[in-house]
């Protein structure tokens, strides 16, 4: 058994798919199942079933695939320690992001992290919150930037800042206060985000707990909600720090919401068996660069993450 065998029964059951799994472990198809047998007549079981499409792990092949993610975090953090000492910040860094974070989050993000650290090759999606998990999971992602509450059974989490959010009117349907209760928001006319933004829908849910009104429209972005406010009148809840992204006029249409409830806390999402520390303490770094002092978590601001 060597470590390339359990690099290997790894990649395939991330892909589920033989081809594509060699091709991540920059190797020929053949030689990434030729090596798979090996393992599986040194250890007498077969690992994968390869009679179902796409091909699955055995129940023993599932327990055998876990304890080689263990090992091979194992034998990376070898290497972590090292570079840890003796080199600069490099490699590959994958990143995904809620869309209701990256608009205001990932441009600066992006230009501080590349001045921080310019020999990590810097990569970013932008997905869901089950998306997101999901591809935590399975590594395809190293981590994710996500607002809580998500599927974080399986997941270790590092909150970095915590998040008010606003109503934005339309000039003919703004209300003359700085501040609103959720119990004085309009009882129609109010756009969200289609479902799978939890945490705007779970504002959402706290109106609709003051008897508010079910007429609801649904878009995909916050710039859409924006911009079908401004045609169409009504009003629509956004983050704080959307509003950085506003013209001067269009602040005049943003209202505060008092209620403590209306906020979320921004978190990053990793692995439990996450071993890149300096990695992790990377991006908060930067995150701390980009972020208003008053909204990050004390903790992140006082001491270094530690795995």
């Amino acid at each position: 058994m060597v470590i390339q065998q359990l690099e290997y029964i790894v990649a395939v059951d991330r892909f589920r798919h033989f081809a594509k799994a060699a091709e991540e472990c920059n190797v020929s198809q053949p030689t990434l199942s030729a090596m798979i047998q090996k393992l599986e007549q040194e250890l007498e079981v077969k690992i994968f079933d390869r009679e179902k499409h796409p091909v699955v792990p055995t129940e023993i092949g599932r327990k055998i695939i876990l304890q080689a993610i263990t090992t091979l975090n194992d034998f990376n953090r070898v290497y972590e320690i090292v570079h840890s000492e003796v080199n600069q910040l490099s490699g590959k860094l994958q990143i995904g992001i809620i869309p209701t974070i990256s608009a205001y989050f990932v441009p600066d993000f992006i230009a501080q992290f590349k001045q921080l650290y310019p020999e990590v090759a810097l990569s970013i999606i932008e997905a869901g919150t089950a998306d997101l998990s999901e591809k935590i999971q399975n590594g395809s992602i190293d981590m994710g930037i996500i607002s809580l509450p998500g599927d974080l059974t399986d997941l270790f989490y590092i909150p970095l800042y915590k998040e008010k959010f606003v109503a934005y009117f339309s000039e003919k349907s703004k209300i003359n206060t700085d501040a609103l209760c959720l119990k004085d928001l309009p009882k129609n006319k109010l756009w969200v985000l289609r479902d799978g933004h939890c945490e705007q829908r779970s504002l959402i849910n706290a109106c609709k707990q003051t008897e508010f009104g079910e007429n609801s429209y649904e878009a995909g972005s916050i710039e859409t909600l924006i911009r079908i406010v401004e045609k169409n009148n009504g009003y629509t809840i956004i983050p704080e720090l959307h509003t950085t992204l506003l013209s001067d006029e269009q602040k005049t249409n943003v209202r505060n919401i008092a209620e403590a409830s209306a906020e979320r806390e921004v978190s990053i999402a990793i692995r439990k068996d996450y071993i890149k520390e300096r990695m992790l303490n990377a991006v908060v770094d930067t995150v701390k660069k980009i972020i208003p002092m008053h909204m990050l978590n004390p903790k992140i601001v006082k001491y270094a993450v530690r795995l």
